[in-house]
């Protein structure tokens, strides 16, 4: 019996790895700690109440941030990691398999379980304020794409430490994820983790489309609509169509290794081009999903700190629609070298010129809005501006990815590598950190330091550009992606040195960010602001900041763009006062989100070791809580008036 005991040890827990035993060791320790101080304190309930049951989209957009920030941390580490592998010619820092799971669990997580948990806490704070909205249309449902999102991403991260993590890189070709190459459970860790949160991810974007399409106050026409409210909404029609491909696409990778079906594996009859051709038609409007709020939240900053009004708003809205149209006909470009002839890679080529047109464009929009503006280089408009210079290069060096006999020499080159960082940390994570600066008061009442978020802002510049453009001549000088060691007499050392030192001094910025805000929350009586502390132009600055649990008193009027903007400078009436309120109509607190998101986590745990006594169960409940969901009628509350006056009042500062 203890012979058995110990087997199943020795495949259940990962073994044999310093780095993996010390993080089994830290995470043991930070869940001990964690539960210490929640019972020291007697804040379980409270966690319980306030957290884990609410369906407060404010409330959801933050537990998003910070999961988010806690999966840089962890994809920040991998990237590490790999560049103190590379540094060095002939390194043994990493063993080769272990290298294997770093890169690929890097990719995994700096896509899915930080860019995307980053947008969407963007989306769920922001969004319903900006359009005058009191809540997203299907609380519920928001809150289930949450919790679906936090287990489908511990279910992933968990691998690190049990079983093993995936190692068939971060889109999984076959045949390197099919059983013959890949028999352990990484790989099945790697669907279910992906496929458990995709299902929120799709939810999210049906939501908001819906929230956007039904819930603007009374005068808001979608030409009105603030841009990041329009870029959400680009970003959300991309979501619907393009998350689904994943989903079957991943659930028929499953079939192959769960079945032994062979829809992907050549000596079955499948075709791994088919597995290669379905990832991208997801993996490339992927891209624009996460980078399009970026540019929604650029127009957003450069308005307000140039104090004018977004040069060329139409322009800017067809530009976003034409992204999300065009998005679906580039996926080609991604293997022009595999065999597809040349009339689809002329094709292919072409759609991948073209939608840089719109995706440029908006660059010239953003400097003329800044041309004789009275500018403040505030922090997130120094990130707004280091954005542009690194986008135009990372697009011009996708311009050149495009052309189809240029990417015979190019491709699965560092010099790909290096485009697509600068593409994905210049636009989407320097946007996302923009809008954190610019949104921060608005979520939590006080200003981020300013002073610490330079120091973080110029490491993370600086560190960028010494990490990312020695690999565009590291690609050139032959250096392909997934190099796990080379030789001295390859000369490639000195760049690989340079490269690691700009990842280091990134890794040192994010230090200072974690510091930033440590500093801004112990002095916060120093940094408090009033709803409009950046004399904004869109609603959700004309509110108290924090927002109340109901957002609006009285749903304002949007008959304008820029409606707050123009209401102070007096171009259009101003709302007037209320001399007295109604009860507000309010979602109820639930747990079935949170119950029936962890019974998804127990049913993957089960698909990944095959383990149908536990899945079966948990699909069982999960079926459970839907019908308990159908069968609830007791969802919805009134905030008494009275409650709505003492809580604007004591806001504006009238003694009750």
């Amino acid at each position: 019996m203890l012979d058995k005991i110990k087997e199943f040890a020795s495949e259940f827990f990962v073994t044999g790895d310093p780095m993996i035993l010390g993080a089994q060791v830290s995470i043991g320790l930070s869940l001990v700690a964690m539960v210490f101080v929640l019972t020291f304190f007697r804040k379980w309930g409270w966690l319980w109440r306030e957290w884990l049951t609410s369906v407060d989209h404010k409330r959801i957009g933050i537990m998003y941030i910070i999961c988010s920030i806690l999966m840089l941390f962890r994809g920040g580490v991998d990237a590490l990691l790999m560049r103190v592998q590379l540094a060095i010619p002939d390194s043994q820092f990493l063993q080769p398999d272990h290298y294997n799971q770093i890169f690929t669990t890097h990719g995994v997580i700096m896509i899915l379980f930080m860019a995307m948990p980053l947008m969407f806490g963007l989306f769920n704070i922001i969004v319903p304020l900006q359009i005058g909205a009191r809540d997203v249309a299907y609380p519920f449902l928001n809150s289930l794409s949450f919790w679906m999102f936090f287990w489908g991403a511990m279910l992933f991260n968990v691998s690190f430490v049990i079983g093993g993590s995936p190692d068939a890189g971060w889109l999984s070709y076959p045949p390197l994820s099919e059983l013959s190459h890949s028999p352990g459970v990484g790989q099945n860790f790697y669907i279910w983790g992906i496929q458990i949160s995709g299902i929120g991810s799709l939810a999210t974007g049906i939501n908001f489309i819906v929230t956007i399409l039904k819930m603007r106050t009374p005068g808001m026409k979608l030409m009105n609509m603030p841009m990041f409210t329009w870029s959400v909404f680009s970003s959300c029609v991309i979501i619907i169509f393009a998350f689904p491909i994943l989903t079957v696409t991943l659930a028929l990778l499953f079939l192959d290794r769960f079945l032994g079906a062979h829809f992907f594996t050549l000596d079955g009859g499948g075709n791994p081009m088919m597995y290669i051709n379905l990832i991208w038609m997801w993996g490339h409007p992927e891209v624009y999903i996460v980078v399009l709020p970026a540019f929604g939240i650029f127009s957003e900053i450069v308005a307000t700190f140039s104090k004018k009004k977004l040069f060329g708003y139409k322009s800017m809205v067809f530009a976003m629609l034409i992204i999300s149209l065009l998005s679906f006909f580039t996926w080609a470009h991604h293997f022009f070298t595999m065999g597809s002839g040349a009339d689809v890679n002329a094709f292919f080529a072409i759609s991948t010129m073209l939608i840089a047109i719109p995706t440029g464009a908006k660059v010239f929009n953003w400097l003329f809005t800044m041309f004789r503006g009275k500018i403040r280089f505030t922090t997130p408009m120094l990130w707004t501006i280091a954005f542009i210079p690194c986008f135009v290069v990372g697009g011009m060096t996708g311009v050149l990815l495009s052309v189809a006999p240029a990417d015979f020499q190019f491709h699965n080159s560092y010099f790909l590598i290096a485009h697509f960082h600068q593409v994905l940390i210049g636009g989407v994570a320097f946007g996302y950190f923009a809008g954190l600066y610019y949104w921060w008061p608005k979520m939590f009442g006080f200003k981020l330091n300013e002073h610490l978020g330079k120091w973080a802002f110029w490491l993370w510049n600086i560190g960028f550009y010494v990490c990312f453009m020695p690999q565009y001549f590291l690609g050139l000088d032959g250096m392909t992606r997934r190099t796990y060691t080379y030789s001295w007499d390859m000369g490639w050392g000195p760049l690989n040195v340079v490269s690691t030192v700009g990842g280091f001094l990134m890794g040192i910025a994010f230090l200072f960010q974690v510091w930033q805000i440590a500093h801004s929350i112990k002095f916060i009586k120093e940094h408090k602001v009033s709803g409009d502390p950046w004399d904004g132009r869109t609603l959700e600055w004309s509110i108290a900041s924090p927002a109340p649990i109901y957002n609006f008193a009285v749903l304002p009027k949007a008959d304008v763009a820029d409606s707050w903007w123009e209401e102070k400078q007096g171009t259009v009436k101003k709302q007037p006062v209320p001399t007295s309120y109604e009860p507000i109509h309010m979602p109820k607190n639930s747990s079935i989100p949170f119950i029936m998101s962890t019974l998804w986590f127990f049913a993957g745990f089960g698909f990944v070791w095959d383990w149908m006594w536990l899945t079966i169960p948990s699909l069982i409940g999960v079926a459970i809580c839907m019908i308990a969901r159908s069968f609830s009628y007791d969802t919805d509350y009134y905030i008494p008036a009275d409650e709505v006056k003492a809580t604007e009042d004591a806001w504006k500062g009238v003694k009750v």
